[in-house]
């Protein structure tokens, strides 16, 4: 007993001390005045402008009904509708600054509701994912996770939050696409400081990917294509296993500034990639397949218990402290790999769905089209058959 708690003492040590770390950069900064004003935009104030927030009137309200004894300034327009086939602009902002922070909880099919971000009058979007994936929560609503990282966390029920600053110089506009059949509904804050943003700052990239089932003997391509300079900040991943057996064998790739047949980083195992290891504790406990779920503040992994032969599982790492940084370009990989008899790896044809997080120097390539409609959605083993 006395050893149990010396090591859950130390280990609660271990982690105010990392959080402090983490924490120093920003805390010891609070008290700086800076030339920069911050603004908001949500449904309450879609300009942001100064002085401009709750003016919604009853006419106009998506809540009117609710506050219809209480009229203008009491929680009138709180949220977005998003009618299916239309994109709707959540936030436009002009001239320089940078986005600190967002806060959403959308409401409908989160692989059919897409997420782009516009820099500087760029009409090629710089994000481009889903909305459950882009906050590594890729498996749809009623199935978040709970993540407590600096970079990304989602709180009970479905609080998405990102911390991922996104400089930009002339602009932005952020939209969201309903590619469902019904009506999306989304609540919604943009916190950002207009302040000047140098010249040589890389600007905030994101882009998703999926593949069900991955072809025999595939390799997964997390990101290719990425041209010019910057830094490779983060990588989550949705990974359904088809099959039974252990599923997490294949070795993360890092290919950088002209590498070809071989990568300059090469990983151990997708585990091992996430920090975790020995398939995060998978075990059977009566009957049931358990894993060891965490969540810290630059890794994490979790089980989705889903009814249903596809197993399902999100894994997510944040490089801030170790940023992959590149000159030229960057493509990254991940092969997917379990067991068979003799101790022999077995390639395997999983579901993967991926988020790549990065800063670059634009121009940036253009991004690969998003999967259609039918690839994009949810329903299980080998989802291009059905």
């Amino acid at each position: 007993m006395k050893a149990t708690r010396l090591i859950l003492s130390l280990t609660s040590l271990m982690l105010c001390l990392s959080l402090a770390h983490a924490q120093s950069a920003g805390m010891d900064r609070l008290h700086q005045l800076k030339k920069a004003q911050t603004r908001s935009i949500s449904p309450e104030n879609f300009s942001g402008a100064k002085g401009k927030g709750g003016m919604a009137g009853l006419k106009e309200g998506n809540a009117a009904n609710a506050a219809r004894e209480l009229g203008q300034g009491w929680k009138v327009n709180p949220y977005v509708h998003i009618e299916p086939g239309a994109t709707f602009t959540l936030g436009q902002i002009d001239g320089a600054g940078t986005i600190n922070h967002i806060w959403m909880t959308p409401v409908g099919d989160y692989r059919l509701m897409i997420l782009r971000f516009y820099w500087d009058g760029e009409t090629a979007p710089s994000v481009e994912v889903p909305v459950g994936d882009f906050f590594a929560s890729g498996w749809g609503m009623g199935n978040e996770p709970r993540i407590s990282s600096l970079a990304v966390c989602v709180n009970p029920r479905s609080g998405f939050n990102s911390y991922w600053r996104m400089p930009f110089r002339k602009g932005c506009r952020v939209t969201m696409e309903n590619l469902g059949d019904k009506r999306a509904t989304v609540y919604y804050q943009i916190t950002y400081s207009l302040e000047s943003v140098a010249r040589s700052t890389p600007y905030f990239h994101a882009q998703f990917r999926r593949v069900n089932p991955l072809p025999a003997k595939d390799v997964y391509t997390i990101v290719d294509g990425i041209r010019g300079r910057g830094n490779y900040v983060g990588t989550y991943l949705a990974h359904g296993a088809n099959s039974p057996g252990w599923w997490g064998e294949g070795e993360i790739k890092f290919y950088l500034d002209g590498d070809r047949e071989f990568p300059t980083i090469c990983g151990t195992g997708e585990e091992d990639y996430f920090c975790g290891s020995y398939g995060y504790g998978e075990r059977n406990e009566y009957g049931k397949e358990v894993y060891d779920n965490f969540s810290s503040l630059y890794t994490g992994f979790y089980h989705m218990p889903f009814e249903g032969a596809q197993r399902r599982f999100g894994e997510y790492r944040w490089h801030i402290n170790d940023p992959v940084r590149f000159e030229k370009d960057l493509r990254v990989t991940i092969q997917s790999l379990g067991w068979q008899s003799e101790g022999r790896y077995l390639p395997l044809q999983d579901d993967l769905a991926s988020v790549a997080y990065w800063y670059q120097v634009e121009p940036h390539n253009p991004f690969p089209k998003l999967p259609a409609k039918d690839a994009l959605i949810i329903s299980g083993v080998g989802d291009k058959k059905k």
